[in-house]
């Protein structure tokens, strides 16, 4: 049995600056590497920010509303300057990171997982199949594509989001995959 040394992390954006977080997310990635961390996953759509102005705004403010508009500015396009920073962190680290970000692909938002392998490879954008309840205000659904584990350098890893945990068959089909450590943000 191989052993790895893995690092959940608990990290708040920068609100408002998508290049700020990133920033944030480099140097967290290099002081990981410090600690000999081989394995970090990073919170659900840290990137920029989660949008929790959901909660709290009528649905007539969302979609078209102040907040949403800045979210949607900030957001990341892939591949970008956001996502090659972070693979060259990664890179430069030795280190496999998933990390949430909110994606920007035209006109809509998606709920994104980012794995990057310890070359800094982007081995798999997945977006969240379903999202729920206010977050269906915010974000596009997935197709299901990402929905497979994918090689890396600390073993066979599967992604899932949130409340993806609660739907068996997505958690069915990582493990009828061969995953070998699954990221849970």
């Amino acid at each position: 049995m191989r052993v790895i040394k893995a690092a959940a992390v608990q990290l708040s954006p920068v609100l408002y600056s998508r290049d700020a977080t990133v920033d944030k997310i480099v140097r967290k990635i290099h002081e990981l590497s410090q600690l000999g961390v081989q394995f970090a996953t990073f919170p659900e759509t840290v990137v920029p920010y989660y949008p929790y102005f959901s909660f709290l705004q009528p649905a007539y403010h969302l979609v078209a509303g102040r907040e949403h508009l800045k979210l949607l500015d900030q957001a990341v396009t892939v591949p970008s300057p956001a996502t090659q920073a972070i693979g060259e962190a990664c890179h430069a680290a030795r280190m496999v990171v998933s990390i949430g970000v909110n994606e920007r692909d035209g006109g809509t938002l998606y709920n994104t997982q980012l794995l990057f392998d310890a070359d800094g490879t982007l081995i798999q954008r997945r977006r969240k199949i379903t999202p729920t309840y206010h977050e269906r205000m915010v974000w596009g659904q997935g197709d299901g594509s990402g929905l497979r584990a994918v090689d890396s350098a600390v073993g066979r890893i599967g992604q899932l989001a949130c409340w993806e945990h609660y739907n068996p068959l997505a958690r069915y089909a990582m493990m009828a995959d061969g995953e070998q450590i699954h990221s849970a943000v």
